[in-house]
């Protein structure tokens, strides 16, 4: 195992290196910046600011320079918000995370109870019924139903708030103040997870379809096993081992599976801010993102492969 974990995380060094240059190319070589495309500017003041932030350096010394203070714990300088970029992810990350966490949570809870019961019941009205969801799930587009929940939850029936994370110019505190949070991330919540269901449950469903047809669930049947046993011990064990996979993809979608869901529910998290960055062309910061999804990238793969060799003695490292 140690050798493994050695080997491994040579080739996360590698890989995250090679990631960091071609991100930074990536942003580097595209047409115009902050500095250029604010007209408030003058040449001189452009060429100043230039200077000052090294812009006008080549791009491979640059990017040893951004490289070194990375390694220090300095991921550059956000000239949209003129603070550092590290700060303002300290400051966004953790309402993304607050968000995705508990979507997670229920995304995975339905998909596999629904997927279970949907494999039992094959070919039946509920597994038609649910397939017919599934597949509209997967179809619309998440501003569709994010509008669309607003439209009916917030602006007809007055259920929820439209938007935000706390009401405009409360100062609510303790659990007030969680009940308030709690009732504005209500919709962004139920738009993430139905996004997230469908194609979860499909994968759930044909996992427990090959599972429950194995010779081993008849032999447990046949020595008077409870049904919902067979099901949630024996055969729902072993379809989830397929899906160890997909907790490599949830880690770094916890931050980036959110970008426009925050925009159209206004939620102050690090999608919206990297969203923004965008129409500022705040380089800095949408290079700091990035680098932050890959690292988060390489980090899930490697836990889920740890994970499916715990939960499947014949995998051999």
């Amino acid at each position: 195992m140690s050798s493994y974990l050695v080997k491994r995380l040579s080739y996360i060094i590698i890989i995250l290196f090679a990631a960091s240059l071609l991100i930074f190319c990536l942003y580097a070589f595209t047409p115009g910046d902050f500095i250029s495309g604010n007209i408030k500017l003058s040449p001189e003041r452009k060429a100043e600011l230039r200077e000052i932030y090294g812009l006008n350096k080549p791009v491979l010394e640059r990017y040893g320079i951004w490289l070194k203070n990375a390694f220090q714990g300095d991921f550059g300088f956000s000239l949209a918000q003129q603070r550092p970029v590290l700060k303002l992810f300290n400051e966004y990350i953790w309402n993304s995370f607050l968000l995705a966490v508990v979507s997670t949570f229920f995304t995975w809870l339905i998909a596999v109870i629904i997927g279970v019961i949907a494999a039992y019941k094959q070919y039946s009205w509920f597994d038609s019924l649910i397939m017919v969801f599934i597949f509209a799930a997967m179809s619309i587009p998440s501003f569709f139903i994010g509008l669309l929940l607003i439209k009916i939850c917030a602006v007809d029936l007055k259920w929820l708030p439209p938007g935000g994370m706390t009401t405009t110019g409360s100062n609510a505190t303790g659990f007030a103040y969680i009940q308030e949070v709690v009732r504005h991330m209500t919709l962004p919540v139920i738009v993430m997870t139905l996004l997230g269901l469908g194609s979860l449950t499909r994968y759930f469903r044909s996992n427990m379809i090959d599972v429950i047809q194995q010779d081993y669930i008849r032999t447990a049947r046949a020595k008077g096993t409870k049904e919902r046993k067979v099901l949630f011990t024996h055969a729902l064990r072993n379809a989830l081992l397929p899906a160890i996979t997909l907790v490599g993809f949830e880690l770094p979608g916890l931050f980036g599976g959110s970008l426009i869901i925050e925009k159209i529910f206004n939620w102050p998290g690090i999608g919206q801010l990297y969203m923004s960055s965008f129409a500022t062309r705040d380089y800095p910061l949408l290079m700091g993102f990035t680098m932050f999804i890959a690292i988060l990238t390489v980090i899930g793969t490697l836990l889920s492969d740890l994970l499916y060799s715990l939960a499947d003695p014949r995998v051999k490292l």
